[in-house]
């Protein structure tokens, strides 16, 4: 697995551990888990109270070139002091496929700290989401009606403006002669060169290539289909050729296709990062291996240790860790009871998160203190222009003061309870099935999870106890009883 290191020193604090010595553990860490270094970013007298740093964006930015699956960090406080910076690079990295370790830091962070990260990325998803759906909503109804719903107009088509379909005179005999070109044992490229040298050109401009042209031969829009998604409607637009015509198109492109190359699938490891040797310590990786029995692909976390054989401990099938940790937590921490009260705490500490506010409120409150009492000194009639010049600054004041509290609130986009139950219910109903939604309570709830040869121990972010698992057949079966059910919820930093 590729990894880079994010290092960062504050001009602000010269006790801050030095460059090269955050470099120095980061490598260390990077040599015991395995991690191949391919890059390093550095920010020198740069604080992390703002993103505006030179190689956090070039970082940032490189991640989604695919080079690199993890950022490893002295102490995540390097990456970001501003929550809300913290949830939105977190949520781009992993878009790209890109996860933040500490070095040195076995808790991740605060609990309600990652609670609250992970419900504002995932309320922004869901509320993206259901925007998507009611976008689609409309888009159906246009499509119930054969009406264009945007994108390319395939080549002898024009859209009128009720934003129907309507053949082109002037393109639509020439895509007639390119199909019967092909069906007639033309190739491809005499096709091109066909539509090219009549001048036509594909609805962006472009000159008509070997792709263009495969898709306008599969496309069953020139037999008069319509389709949108789930809706098809045979007839729902004029027809350009026979229905005859494409069927014999299709039956010699069907003959020429060549059986795609077997890609390697890609797998998800969804409890990388915090998946841990119970013997060593030592991360748990994804590996894969074909069995010589059946050709088949299995999928395994193994201890990095144990891969350079610096630990005895043996590999756990994907599925089956991964299903009981999923079980647990679904059965343990997402009831309406734990639900409630993670909402209550992610509450209390958004309210915590935000010192400015409260200063900018007390001095807002000591400014209308100031101005009451120049109000009261005026009805006494003690006036003078030094008293009206004072009473004129502090109103000034008291304005100014007022839009920099809204722009804090407005900057925080704190989360009502009821915003944050609606995404933690909806997270509780989601399919755990799907592997989306699987890495998501994982990285909601989860802090770390230590494997041994007789039990799992999973540490939650809101309970004060870990939870031990005892599978009845470690790596195998799914069955299992748990042993010490936590009984305390803690706020912050229970480990």
């Amino acid at each position: 697995m590729n990894a880079v290191i994010y290092a960062r020193y504050s001009c602000d604090n010269q006790r801050e551990e030095s460059i090269e010595g955050q470099l120095r553990e980061c490598r260390a860490f990077a040599e015991r888990n395995n991690y191949t270094l391919v890059e390093t970013y550095v920010d020198r007298a740069m604080s992390a109270k703002t993103d505006n740093r030179p190689e956090f964006q070039k970082m940032i930015k490189d991640s989604a070139k695919s080079l690199f699956d993890v950022i490893i960090v002295w102490k995540l406080d390097r990456f970001a002091r501003n929550r809300y910076d913290s949830a939105h690079y977190k949520a781009l990295l992993r878009k790209n496929g890109v996860k933040v370790v500490s070095a040195t830091e076995v808790i991740s962070e605060g609990a309600e700290g990652i609670i609250l990260e992970s419900v504002l990325e995932g309320y922004a998803e869901y509320y993206s989401a259901e925007l998507s759906e009611k976008v689609i909503r409309g888009m159906t109804e246009n499509a119930l009606k054969c009406q264009y719903n945007g994108g390319f107009v395939p080549v002898g088509y024009t859209v009128d403006e009720n934003k129907h379909y309507q053949i082109d005179d002037l393109t639509a005999p020439i895509v007639r002669e390119a199909f019967m070109m092909y069906v007639n044992g033309r190739p491809i490229k005499d096709i091109v060169d066909f539509f090219n040298g009549h001048g036509v050109l594909t609805s962006q401009g472009k000159p008509l290539t070997k792709t263009s042209v495969s898709a306008i031969l599969q496309n069953r829009k020139y037999i008069g289909e319509y389709r949108y998604r789930d809706v098809v409607i045979p007839n729902g637009i004029p027809a350009v050729i026979s229905d005859e015509l494409f069927s014999l198109a299709q039956a010699r492109l069907e003959k020429n296709r060549r059986a795609p190359a077997t890609m390697k699938a890609d797998i998800k490891y969804i409890l990388s990062t915090k998946l841990r040797c119970g013997d060593c310590g030592g991360m748990m990786v994804g590996e894969s291996g074909r069995s010589s029995t059946n050709n088949k692909n299995y999928h395994y976390y193994k201890c990095a240790n144990a891969k350079k054989r610096k630990c005895s401990r043996k590999a756990f099938r994907k599925a089956d860790i991964e299903d009981i940790v999923i079980q647990h937590t679904v059965k343990s921490v997402m009831n309406d009871k734990a639900l409630y009260n993670i909402a209550g705490r992610v509450c209390e500490f958004q309210n915590r998160e935000n010192t400015v506010i409260p200063l900018l409120q007390n001095e807002l409150a000591d400014v209308e203190k100031a101005i009451g009492n120049f109000m009261k000194a005026i009805k006494m009639g003690i006036i003078t222009e030094s008293t009206m010049a004072r009473l004129s600054e502090l109103e000034a004041q008291k304005s100014d003061l007022k839009v920099k509290v809204t722009r804090e609130e407005i900057k925080s986009a704190v989360l009502s309870q009821d915003q944050i139950m609606y995404y933690l219910n909806k997270l509780k109903n989601s399919d755990i099935s799907n592997e989306d939604n699987m890495e998501r309570i994982v990285d909601t709830f989860i802090n770390s999870i230590y494997v041994y040869d007789d039990k799992i121990v999973i540490n939650y972010n809101c309970w004060e106890d870990s939870a031990t698992i005892l599978p009845s057949n470690m790596g195998i079966s799914s069955d299992f009883s748990v042993v010490g059910e936590p009984k305390h919820w803690h706020p912050v930093g229970c480990r």
